[in-house]
């Protein structure tokens, strides 16, 4: 009767044990994957700033160009 007990006690011991380990490694595994969505996030972030930036860049200096041009055009047709 006595073994029977401690065969019983083991057995649950290991299904909990099991049970435990299972939902550590499930709250692992969504850790890694919210670390992962958080850095590509972050990733797409900082491309976006750096591609704004560069448009911005691009649209002032087309702006002095065409604002140049123009007044030397003008400047040669009133001469």
């Amino acid at each position: 009767m006595r073994m029977r007990q401690s065969i019983n006690q083991f057995e649950t011991a290991f299904e909990q044990e099991t049970s435990l380990e299972r939902r550590r490694r499930e709250q692992l595994r969504r850790r890694a994957a919210n670390r992962s969505r958080a850095r590509r996030i972050t990733r797409s972030e900082q491309a976006s700033k750096v591609r704004f930036s560069v448009l911005a860049v691009c649209l002032t200096v087309t702006v002095v160009v065409v604002v140049v041009s123009m007044f030397e055009a003008l400047g040669f047709l009133m001469a």
